[in-house]
């Protein structure tokens, strides 16, 4: 992709929606500071219809747009917070579009909750991948367990999936994925919020 194209990246938004966990995914992506291409990616949000939701925190959001009138060529990739809709008929039509997205090869996101109703429709049975914990996807009856892997993030392919207490890596996998910071920078971004080190914020500044 040229690095001059303007890019979409989609954050699905739903009632309960984990505010945390992609925090610094949205601010980070929507600031443009240190991107490689500052202004090549813009946020925006889509859900299933066009009403407000509500998320844990109690913040209102009005979806920009509708999963129905969202096509994978027109993304650079979904991302699926965490929630508490995730086991019930309310998040399918996320999951089906997720998996519309990886057939499509446009990369997906999730985090938490999200990766459980992941699991329960298959799409974690042949990628690596992670989730709150290994036990939490064996109580679903997935078929995926030999492919968990024990780390904050795990990207496999167009699959990038973490647990609820590792929002900073799901953002460095997103970054990574996306070729937001050139890596050097990426490390330094990791290294102030990941490692909570202030060198990075100099690093950063200098960039």
């Amino acid at each position: 992709m040229s690095v001059n194209e303007k890019l979409t990246v989609h954050l699905a938004v739903y009632d309960t929606l984990a505010d945390w966990e992609v925090g610094f995914v949205t601010a980070h992506i929507n600031n443009g500071q240190w991107h490689q291409a500052p202004g090549r990616y813009r946020m925006q949000t889509v859900s299933a219809g066009l009403e407000p939701v509500t998320t844990m925190g109690g913040m209102r959001v009005l979806p920009d747009s509708t999963l129905a009138e969202l096509k994978p060529e027109d993304s650079a990739m979904l991302i699926l917070p965490g929630n508490d809709i995730w086991p019930t008929e309310a998040y399918a039509p996320y999951v089906e579009k997720t998996r519309e997205f990886l057939d499509a090869g446009v990369p997906v996101a999730a985090i938490c909750g999200a990766t459980g109703a992941l699991a329960m429709a298959g799409l974690l049975d042949d990628r690596e991948h992670t989730s709150n914990a290994a036990a939490f996807l064996d109580s679903l009856g997935y078929k995926g367990g030999e492919l968990y892997k024990e780390e904050p993030a795990v990207i496999d392919r167009d699959l990038i999936t973490a647990g609820a207490n590792a929002p900073v890596e799901f953002a460095r996998a997103i970054f990574a994925r996306l070729e937001v910071y050139k890596p050097p920078v990426l490390d330094s971004w990791y290294k102030l919020y990941g490692d909570q080190d202030p060198a990075g914020f100099y690093e950063l500044m200098s960039a």
